[in-house]
């Protein structure tokens, strides 16, 4: 069997990033002294003139890049998720969604497998913390493939939009002919009946692994990826919930208010059927190697597989 090519979709912004620059030249990129990790860096390279390092400020660049959004240039504001979301939440509450300003926020190093920067830097909650923003599109991206996609339609929505990466490479899971990227509209990764597996970042491919495992017990698991937390593709979440009667959602989020937090509220009001959540137990994180966490959290393909069928 080849080996599956894994690319970090930290490194997927980047690289999206100069390609959209080469095409845009409203584009301006601001970082608050990470580019070699958000891996802005690339964009600063080939554009030195339209990339802003703030330092290690990251409300103040928050505020310069409304600033850039009222004069009509594109700002790509990126910081780790912890800063982005969590320390400069009233400035993009209050200078970016509040007057609904075309910034984009590129937040890397979401979730657990942060890995060794530990529990401070290991953001949970931004998903709940963005989708509270009114105006705000939030989504999350399960491969490289997606990563760039999603980049491209951020630029072309007008709106604020906020966008996590990884920092730990994942398996690129999208590479076919058939593959169609839109905000706010979900994927149907493989078929099933007996449980729908709702799933977005890197525990899509974990979760596509998890309903493989399942197969071979005769469990035929729906695996779809809603990449796009909001706007919620209710209309897929419903269809599926309808189909096969029982919901577990799987994201590298705090259980409360992320993807599995949208779902329960949207079921609960237009399909009421059992529900799940697999995620990050309200609990911190912890230092440790990514891949060892994400076991001990149970967010790796045998967690999922054993959380799914004791569920069922």
């Amino acid at each position: 069997m080849s080996e599956v090519k894994k690319i970090a979709t930290r490194a997927s912004y980047g690289n999206a990033l100069v390609e959209l620059g080469k095409k845009h030249e409203d584009v301006i990129v601001l970082d608050a002294d990470l580019a070699a990790a958000t891996q802005t860096g690339i964009f600063k390279k080939a554009f030195p003139e339209r990339h802003i390092d703030c330092g290690i400020a990251e409300c103040n660049m928050t505020g310069i890049g409304a600033g850039l959004a009222t004069t009509g240039k594109v700002p790509f504001v990126s910081t780790f998720a912890m800063f982005a979301a969590g320390r400069a939440f009233e400035q993009v509450r209050n200078s970016i969604g509040y007057p609904h300003l075309n910034v984009k926020i590129g937040a890397t190093h979401g979730g657990i497998s942060v890995g060794e920067d530990g529990a401070t830097h290991q953001c949970c909650e931004d998903f709940a913390l963005m989708r509270s923003i009114p105006g705000m599109v939030v989504a999350s991206p399960s491969d490289d493939i997606e990563a760039k996609a999603m980049v491209e339609a951020a630029y072309e929505h007008v709106g604020p939009v906020y966008m996590r990466f990884g920092r730990l490479a994942v398996p690129v899971i999208n590479d076919n002919p058939d593959y169609k990227f839109e905000l706010g509209k979900g994927i149907v990764l493989r078929e099933g009946k007996d449980v729908a597996i709702i799933a977005n970042g890197l525990c899509v491919a974990a979760s596509l692994e998890a309903a493989e495992k399942l197969a071979a017990e005769g469990i035929q698991a729906k695996v779809i990826n809603i990449h796009t937390i909001k706007p919620l593709d209710e209309e897929l979440i419903v269809a599926a919930a309808k189909e096969t009667g029982k919901v577990v959602t799987v994201e590298e989020h705090s259980i409360i208010g992320g993807l599995g937090g949208a779902v329960c509220e949207c079921l609960s009001e237009k399909a009421p059927v059992p529900v799940k959540r697999i995620g990050v137990n309200d609990v911190f994180g912890e230092s440790g190697p990514a891949a060892a966490l994400l076991e001990k959290y149970g967010l790796d393909g045998e967690g999922i597989y054993k959380q799914v069928k004791a569920f069922l």
